[in-house]
């Protein structure tokens, strides 16, 4: 069984990541600093440290000398990411921004110690993801099959790769994917999201600067493009890009060298791009908001990744593991999704695709106080995706009042928008029945949502069916 130290301060992030590599087969010990891990254990006996950046006494960057021949992991902030760079070129093996994902912790460790043997001979632990997975990447529906498949023919070459979808949809799952299974595995990924970074540091960022380049730069600074030499950099969201970034980029690209921020002289790199954008970038480009030689230049390999409605089981697939991962982290008992969330689930549209299904079972597993997970703790009303699937039965378009003489494409409201264009204009012409019917909802809820809007009940209509019905009961 291989061996690994985690160094942390903060106790509870140190018991959930022990709790984890042991649920993937490993043997973890525990230190909450640089000289306890010292005084404690033996480095050597170890095959992997896992270290955070920031601890007391002593930065856990101290470990990468004193652990010898020990990969040592660091794990860091996004707000750190220049230290983590630094932290590389002192000798880390890699590092890993928190908060992290669990799937993408354990891909880690075990590309790390099977790539850096130590002289240890115990097997590989087997890996807890599905032989259908990469890099944390769940599921088998037809659209995810054929994108293992191309991640599997793309990965060995060196050719850009660029990926869209919509937010939330793991891009950067598929980056990474690429990376693990490319010639370059065994090399750095660098994750920069370009949206993240302000239009006057993204340069500096991307190319470095030299000492006295501008006001503040009392050193010199190695770029994140440049610390990338022989791995990979991953480029998210590049159609926030600003125009004249683009433009270093491009150079980059064509002649594989980049020139720091006050340099003279230029530097070759050999680095594996992969961009992802949630952006129509071809439109962008004729719009004249994005380079369109870059675009030409970045769009030879390209991966579409399916929002999480259109994947089918996958989402409830992806629901139960998300539940078994959160309980874990946060020391629940086991939980299960009853009915009602299961429909909920598998009903609603999903707009922040598997990070929102990720924070809505995050939050239900925080708030819900027994071992069922229902709807109301997920935060999704079924009344209002019952109205969204009958508006979408009825086809939008339902009614030719001169409310619509403008053509107004009614899918571009929202739920509560149509439900009230929907009441206004049908409750002269529909009982109440008719229109909780009609809306997929009882009358209650109907009665309930007219007063959290606002939309009182036709007075004149009302007394119309009264006398109406007065006449037939004589």
């Amino acid at each position: 069984m291989h061996k690994i130290l985690v160094v942390e301060d903060e106790s509870v992030i140190r018991a959930a990541l022990r709790r984890l590599l042991e649920r993937n087969g490993y043997e973890v010990s525990e230190a909450g600093s640089v000289q306890e891990a010292e005084k404690e254990h033996t480095l050597a006996d170890f095959d992997l440290v896992i270290s955070d950046l920031r601890l007391p006494g002593a930065p856990g960057t101290d470990l990468i000398q004193k652990a010898g021949d020990v990969p040592v992991l660091i794990m860091t902030s996004y707000a750190s990411l220049r230290s983590a760079v630094d932290s590389m070129r002192m000798g880390a093996v890699d590092y890993i921004a928190k908060p992290f994902d669990h799937g993408d912790m354990v891909n880690a460790v075990q590309r790390i110690i099977a790539d850096h043997p130590t002289g240890r001979t115990e097997e590989r632990p087997a890996t807890a993801a599905s032989a259908n997975s990469s890099a944390g990447i769940i599921g088998n529906c037809p659209a995810i099959r054929k994108l293992f498949e191309h991640i599997e023919r793309m990965a060995p070459t060196d050719s850009t790769v660029l990926v869209l979808g919509e937010t939330g949809t793991g891009k950067e799952l598929v980056a990474r994917s690429i990376h693990q299974n490319s010639l370059r595995a065994d090399k750095t990924l660098i994750s920069v999201n370009c949206a993240a970074i302000p239009d006057t540091l993204i340069e500096s960022e991307l190319f470095g600067y030299e000492k006295g380049a501008f006001t503040g730069a009392h050193a010199s600074r190695m770029g994140l493009i440049e610390a990338a030499d022989g791995g990979t950099l991953f480029l998210d969201e590049i159609g926030e890009l600003p125009m004249e970034a683009q433009a270093r980029l491009l150079r980059f690209i064509q002649e594989g060298e980049i020139r720091r921020i006050g340099s003279v002289q230029s530097r070759k790199v050999n680095v594996r791009l992969i961009c992802a954008t949630h952006r129509n970038l071809h439109n962008l480009a004729g719009d004249g908001l994005f380079r369109q030689d870059l675009f030409y230049r970045i769009n030879v390999l390209r991966l579409a990744l399916p929002p999480l409605r259109e994947r089918g089981k996958d989402i409830l697939h992806l629901a139960e593991r998300i539940l078994q991962i959160q309980t874990e982290r946060l020391g629940k008992p086991l939980m299960r999704l009853s009915p009602r969330a299961i429909q909920a689930i598998t009903t609603y549209q999903w707009p922040g695709n598997v990070r929102e299904l990720e924070h809505a079972i995050e939050r239900a597993v925080i708030l819900s106080n027994s071992e069922e997970i229902d709807n109301e703790a997920l935060g999704i009303d079924l009344e209002l995706v019952n109205i969204n699937r009958i508006r979408g039965q009825q086809g939008i378009a339902t009614t030719s009042s001169s409310a619509h003489t403008n053509n107004d494409p009614l899918e571009d409201l929202s739920l509560e928008d149509y439900f009230q264009r929907f009441v206004l204009e049908h409750q002269d012409s529909m009982s109440e029945t008719e229109l909780a019917q009609k809306l997929g909802v009882s009358r209650k809820c109907l009665w309930e949502r007219r007063q959290r809007f606002g939309i009182p009940r036709n007075k004149s209509n009302l007394s119309a069916r009264g006398k109406m019905s007065a006449v037939e009961g004589k």
